[in-house]
């Protein structure tokens, strides 16, 4: 069985070379040129490799730093009629007047006031035309006798001094042209000669002669006691 063995490892391992001859060379792994090839001709060279792009310069530094954030506006001073006129005669660049006396720029002043008056006259005659030429009529006068003492009605609202009495008069009227309701108030002075009047009440007042230096109406009668 040894001998089997070794006769079986024997003829497995290659064969050496005699003694003396040249090494046959090992076939290269490369194959051989192409029947018919002209060897002087180079052989194209291998593709060059592709180099990474050389890197971008860094992005370029950020801009300098933005200026610096505005101050808020200040608010601009509310100027009055005179100083804005004063601003714009500075600002003139046209023709100037003449020097004038003061009766050339009053007789100026009379004429510009005439034109403005005659350009109003024309626009109101104009905006009659277009509404019929008719005029409203407000509502009419009270009707009352001549020489009748005026009587009005209001509200006590103070009654501290003797034998004197303050009275709100409530007055509402509509407007002749503009047909508009107007309310408006007056403070009267009146003569209480009993003191019966207190603060609150609805009363009555007369005109009369002149009882002091504010005096004028003199009570008539309470129609309404305050609650």
């Amino acid at each position: 069985m040894a001998e089997e063995e070794t006769n079986e490892t024997t003829d497995e391992a290659p064969e050496a070379p005699p003694a003396g001859s040249d090494p046959v060379p090992e076939e290269t792994s490369e194959p051989a040129a192409e029947e018919g090839s002209d060897p002087s001709v180079d052989e194209e060279p291998a593709a060059k490799v592709e180099e990474p792009p050389a890197e971008e310069p860094a992005a370029e530094a950020a801009p300098a730093a933005a200026p610096a954030a505005e101050a808020p506006a200040e608010p601009e001073e509310a100027l009055g009629p005179k100083e804005l006129r004063k601003r714009a005669r500075s600002e003139h660049t046209g023709e100037t007047h003449e020097q004038r006396s003061g009766e050339e720029r009053a007789a100026e002043r009379k004429a510009t006031r005439r034109a403005k008056a005659a350009s109003r006259s024309r626009y109101r005659a104009r905006a009659r035309e277009r509404h019929g030429g008719e005029r409203a009529e407000g509502t009419p006068p009270a009707e009352r006798d001549a020489g009748a003492p005026k009587v009005r009605q209001g509200t006590v609202v103070s009654a501290k001094p003797d034998k004197t009495i303050t009275v709100r008069v409530e007055i509402s009227r509509r407007h002749p042209t503009y047909e508009k309701v107007i309310r408006r108030s007056n403070t009267v002075h009146v003569h209480d000669e009993r003191n019966e009047a207190n603060e609150g009440d609805t009363v009555r007042v007369v005109e009369c002669r002149p009882l002091s230096r504010l005096k004028r109406w003199r009570l008539l009668e309470i129609v309404e006691r305050a609650r």
